[in-house]
């Protein structure tokens, strides 16, 4: 089958750790919110990417071809996304985190791109 990826299990795991990163992040917004409420930005785009990444999981899982470009997206939109908050405390372990996952999630994407073994 054309579209296999020989690390997609790696890719699939670290896209449930940035699905657990961006819950942790948006758990952390909603317990230090204001009595205005929570930050109602970065809780929707911190649900929004987890529920992607998930999504993304079971598709590379699922050997689909678009899983591997949607992973390299996830990747490259996880230094950005971590920069939104500004690395400050409380989020600065999970904003690096996240940054280095996505990168890492970039580079293993890229590193099994063109490997497609046959069945």
């Amino acid at each position: 089958m054309t579209g296999y990826l020989p690390g997609r299990r790696l890719i699939a795991a670290m896209l449930l750790a940035a699905a657990v990163l961006d819950l942790a992040r948006c758990g952390v917004a909603v317990v230090l919110a204001r009595p205005g409420g929570p930050p109602a930005g970065l809780v929707a785009v911190a649900l929004t990417a987890a529920v992607l990444s998930l999504r993304t999981a079971y598709a590379c899982e699922s050997r689909r071809r678009w899983a591997a470009w949607a992973a390299l997206l996830i990747g490259a939109a996880s230094g950005p996304q971590a920069a939104a908050s500004g690395f400050h405390s409380p989020y600065t372990v999970l904003d690096i985190a996240t940054a280095a996952l996505g990168v890492l999630l970039a580079v293993a994407v890229l590193a099994t791109v063109g490997q497609a073994t046959p069945r």
